[in-house]
């Protein structure tokens, strides 16, 4: 019989499957090394994923193997699971949603690694709360993703729209503007793209808005396409399946003008020192609407 161990969290008991294999070689990181982490950051994390349709990026045999990209819920999750049904080409799926800590520990104990999250909720799943862009270097020049993300604040600013930062624990930064859920993932996706537009041509030697790789030349890719229905970006606090195990890490601005920041500053063992303080604090509690901002947006393109 497969050793088991159990993990209590939440009010509840889930009992995990062989608590002992290794998912990241490199490291000696187990499953239940995986589930105590998500146990761990639950509070900080579950207010970024409750209500949100989620993916599972799974490595069953470990993180050098292809992962699989789950978004349904299979029949054997446990009925405290919460699924959200939304529709796609040709039919429906359901989604796992993490209301609570013991879900995240379950969807560890899947050997989800990593989970990504819907920039919309399950109740309004046209209308997004969250516009993201993600700042995706050519190589590993994270020196420029910090010059564009400061860049990109200051843009916003101008727009008069609040901004928080974080980490993607890979290799770039998201800059996410919190919405009240008015404009639809079309109107929110144009939005983007022509503050990134504007951002590039105030700086055309550094920053592109080129999807293809072969036509930025060495410049850092303003990527807005995750602003669309059905895309996901990653969850606030969640582990990469990179050798030691970084993490998705939300940030302050102050700390993205230091020089020492790295995408993959934090991992499972080292940002837990920071749950006791949120980065994000002082981040707006209520969505913002994009009209004026809209308008200030045409004003400054003409």
């Amino acid at each position: 019989m497969a050793a088991k161990t159990d993990v209590r969290v939440g009010g509840r008991t889930v009992a995990l499957t062989r608590p002992d294999k290794v998912l990241f070689p490199d490291d000696g990181i187990t499953k239940a090394d995986l589930a105590r982490y998500y146990a761990a950051v639950a509070e900080r994390m579950l207010p970024h994923t409750r209500g949100r349709p989620l993916m599972m990026e799974r490595y069953p045999d470990g993180i050098g193997k292809r992962p699989l990209m789950q978004k349904n819920a299979p029949d054997y999750f446990p009925d405290w699971i919460r699924r959200a049904e939304v529709t796609k080409v040709g039919g429906t799926v359901e989604h796992p949603i993490a209301d609570n800590a013991a879900t995240l520990v379950y969807l560890a104990n899947q050997a989800s690694v990593t989970l990504h999250r819907w920039l919309s909720k399950a109740d309004k799943t046209e209308h997004p709360d969250r516009l993201v862009f993600d700042l995706d270097p050519s190589g590993d020049d994270f020196p420029a993703v910090r010059e564009a993300a400061l860049g990109l604040r200051e843009l916003l600013d101008e727009l008069q729209l609040d901004s928080s930062v974080m980490t993607t624990g890979s290799r770039g930064l998201h800059v996410i503007v919190a919405l009240d859920r008015r404009a639809d993932f079309d109107t929110v996706r144009t939005f983007a793209h022509d503050t990134a537009e504007v951002l590039a041509a105030r700086h055309p030697d550094a920053l592109t808005t080129a999807p293809r790789k072969d036509a930025r030349g060495g410049r850092l890719y303003l990527d807005v396409q995750r602003n669309a229905y059905a895309q996901t970006a990653v969850a606030p606090y969640s582990v990469r399946a990179r050798a030691g195990a970084p993490v998705a890490a939300p940030v302050t601005w102050d700390e993205v003008e230091k020089p020492g920041l790295t995408a993959r500053k934090w991992t499972i063992a080292t940002v837990l020192e920071r749950l006791d303080d949120d980065p994000w604090a002082d981040a707006p509690s209520r969505g913002q609407g994009l009209g004026a901002a809209r308008r200030r947006l045409d004003a400054l393109r003409q």
